[in-house]
């Protein structure tokens, strides 16, 4: 059986700043005009750790209960025998460059192809030592990009202006804290934006009110870059062939980790933009099965209060209502039977067919998205944690057997 080959990078060749310096022989960011160019006064410190890891963590993906996305993290742990990566040792090639926020990337080949499963910037280095103090481990622990948006303090919007569509507004706040224009992946908004309100807030908290403003996505991806999805694309990507797990002939899987509960449930919500009036939208039906369940978002930079209804409506909509979920599921790639490319290659808004055989012989079977990726990764362990998710956004699509049933199926803004 062919195994994906990891490759751990550590990048101290550049200060902190967004992006990835032109790396020789780097799939992404070893074509010209991707990657920038590294201070000239910097040396060349793109080290390579995949010798000395012993083990990967990393956490990717839409927080279930918050309904939010946040950052994506990783830990690394290494074997550093010779004190490569003590601060204080004079003798270690590192000396005087080993600091926070310097650059981690992890990737896997297979096939021919190379898959990223984290980009980002370190946090600390965290020293352990066996009983014996003989074997020395340092955890490096990172953070994707989302840790340094919420760093960035803004004011004003460089380039902003009323009736910008929420694509551009994504744009110009990136624009606002230097983030490269070749890490963005940013879809032209469905809705419009008011004028900033250049108060004071960090650049994330920006981002993810013009996220809500357009309810669409707002992410980092395995490569490091910032990726916006407006409202159609989120919905329209339910619509999308599903890859089938099971346990009789498709890829198999381990650990489904079933709920059914009324945590993720909202039947009211009032939405209120900078200058207007809440709007408010009620499902009584939810609420005489539910009880109330209550969401409020304020202050959002869209233009109209009919678009804030409209916000309230399809917010509610969406989450009105529940049934049994599948909220993770774990995928073992040492598995002879699960194709590892396609595991790789899984990420937000890929669909997927789950179908469980209950004991009894019934069988539960949910259509879902992919919202969450984590990896487990050691000597002797590739696994991969999905955590899977109704649509974020319900929305009719024509011709589709599941969301594009007349009476069921909603239709969005």
């Amino acid at each position: 059986m062919t195994l994906p080959i990891l490759d751990v990078s550590l990048n101290f060749s550049s200060g902190a700043t967004f992006g990835n310096p032109f790396t020789l022989d780097d799939p992404v960011n070893g074509v010209l005009g991707t990657g920038f160019l590294a201070d000239s006064s910097a040396p060349n410190l793109v080290i390579n750790l995949t010798d000395v890891a012993r083990s990967i963590s990393i956490r990717r993906g839409r927080n279930i209960p918050r309904d939010t996305y946040e950052a994506g993290t990783c830990t690394v742990r290494i074997y550093d025998q010779n004190g490569r990566f003590n601060p204080q040792n004079t003798n270690s090639d590192l000396y005087g460059y080993l600091t926070p926020l310097r650059k981690l990337r992890i990737s896997a080949s297979y096939a021919g192809t190379t898959y990223y499963l984290f980009s980002g910037y370190t946090t600390d280095y965290v020293y352990t030592y066996d009983k014996a103090e003989n074997i020395s481990y340092v955890d490096i622990n990172a953070s994707d990009a989302f840790r340094l948006l919420q760093m960035a303090a803004i004011t004003s919007v460089t380039g902003q202006a009323a009736g910008q569509d929420t694509g551009t507004r994504i744009d110009k706040i990136l624009d606002t804290v230097d983030f490269p224009i070749t890490m963005r992946s940013i879809d032209t908004g469905d809705s419009l934006t008011q004028a900033d309100p250049a108060t004071s807030r960090t650049a994330l908290a920006a981002l993810k009110n013009v996220e809500t403003s357009e309810q669409g996505a707002f992410f980092i991806n395995p490569e490091g870059n910032a990726v916006f999805k407006n409202r159609s694309n989120t919905i329209s990507s339910a619509g999308g062939t599903p890859i089938e797990f099971n346990q009789t002939g498709d890829i198999p899987y381990t650990n489904l980790v079933f709920a059914f509960d009324d945590k993720l449930i909202v039947n009211k919500s009032t939405v209120t933009r900078i200058g207007g009036t809440g709007q408010t939208y009620t499902d009584v039906d939810s609420v005489a099965e539910y009880f109330p369940h209550v969401v409020n978002f304020s202050d959002l930079v869209i233009d109209t209060d009919a678009e804030a209804l409209n916000i309230a409506s399809v917010y509610v909509a969406t989450r009105a209502d529940t049934t049994i979920r599948i909220d993770q599921m774990a995928v073992d790639l040492y598995d002879p039977l699960v194709p590892n490319g396609t595991m790789l290659d899984l990420d937000y808004f890929d669909n997927v067919l789950i179908s469980n055989i209950q004991p009894d012989g019934s069988t539960i079977t949910k259509n879902l998205q992919i919202q969450g990726v984590n990896w487990e990764i050691t000597p002797n362990i590739f696994r991969a944690v999905y955590t899977t998710l109704e649509p974020i956004t319900d929305g009719f699509i024509l011709g589709n057997s599941t969301y594009g049933v007349i009476g069921e199926d909603i239709l969005t803004y």
